[in-house]
């Protein structure tokens, strides 16, 4: 016969283990009650944690997606910005058109006003968000349009196209004798090819045609660019460059008249145009907008879902806490009167 299970040391050791689980069971209670959620989620709901995970991951998966239409949205709202001053500026550019076609002067003066036009259509084009080109096409890492100057591929081409057919120069004084039916044949012929491809690809534009998409929900994509070899685009760079890359101050008065009615043409039809490449940037701007509403909804049934199976009750926790921490202050008190039994008591 043995005393081991009525030993004083027997007793104590037992406590000093309840103590500590008592301490772990404290330490998982003081972390529920703090999180308000499971300590170990897989060891509490066992086979329902596949289940878990599954809705861990959709839930990931739909903030990202949140998050990339956040940055597709915002870099559909730049595009629309510019192409909202590209119609803004046409309109009123037609408005000086019409206005210098009958002035004596009105080469010189539209010629300038061209010229800007024609610098800031380049820089619209140009525009960049968080590293991308959004009118590049795919093509998102390269500026898509070179600048019309001195010593570029468009300028030369152009000159090269205006002394072949006329044998001198873009704004020498010999263009006042260039009449309006050989203006006209110049611009519908050798200065339109300029703008058609491979011209355009070759001395204006690395751009690609294929623009870029986006997925804005697990089942829907969208066209998210536009891309700067939109015939609108390639209508408003040859209107603004007859009028500033021709010389057309040094015409007589009908032939830059001829040059006016054909680049009034080209600007009234870009603004369609434009026009049109906006309702489909907008078009893509509803259904991301309406697409990330959707994705909301399904983000918040899912979190709900995914609380109901790993969320603790703060309260019940807090309650636990409490019990867990009377227990272990009477089996400190216990272990304390045991350990000062003695049998020299008793002798």
């Amino acid at each position: 016969m043995t005393a081991t299970f009525i030993a004083s040391n027997s007793i104590a050791t037992t406590l000093r283990i309840s103590a500590s689980k008592s301490q772990v069971a404290i330490a998982k209670a003081v972390k529920e009650a703090t999180t308000g959620r499971l300590d170990d989620v897989g060891k509490e709901l066992g086979a329902l944690t596949g289940r878990n995970v599954t809705l861990r991951a959709e839930l990931v998966e739909i903030e990202k997606l949140v998050d990339t239409n956040a940055l597709v949205g915002a870099r559909l709202d730049v595009a629309q910005e510019r192409l909202s001053q590209l119609i803004e500026t046409a309109q009123g550019f037609q408005s000086d058109l019409l206005a210098a076609r009958n002035s004596a002067d009105g080469g010189s003066i539209i010629s300038q006003s061209a010229g800007s036009n024609l610098s800031s259509l380049l820089s619209a084009l140009n525009v960049s968000m968080d590293g991308q080109y959004l009118f590049a096409g795919i093509n998102t890492g390269e500026q898509p349009m070179t600048p019309y100057e001195a010593g570029s591929a468009s300028k030369l081409a152009i000159d090269a196209a205006f002394t072949a057919e006329f044998g001198f120069a873009p704004g020498s004084p010999a263009a006042s004798n260039i009449l309006p039916a050989d203006m006209n044949a110049f611009l519908d012929n050798q200065f339109a090819a300029e703008f058609a491809d491979p011209a355009w690809g070759n001395n204006w534009s690395t751009a690609s045609d294929q623009v870029m998409r986006s997925r804005i929900s697990t089942t829907q994509t969208i066209d998210s660019s536009a891309s700067a070899n939109d015939v609108a685009f390639r209508k408003l760079a040859m209107a603004y460059t007859m009028l500033s890359g021709l010389g057309v101050e040094q015409m007589n008065q009908s032939t830059f008249q001829a040059v006016s009615d054909k680049a009034l043409l080209l600007v009234a039809g870009a603004v369609a145009d434009l026009a049109s490449v906006g309702a489909r940037l907008g078009t893509s701007q509803e259904q991301t907008t309406n697409a990330t509403s959707r994705l909301k909804v399904q983000a918040d049934i899912v979190t709900k879902q995914v609380n109901a199976m790993e969320n603790v009750d703060p309260e019940e926790a807090s309650v636990r806490v409490t019990t867990l921490q009377n227990q272990l202050e009477m089996s400190h008190a216990l272990s304390a009167k045991i350990q000062r039994l003695s049998i020299l008591n008793y002798l």
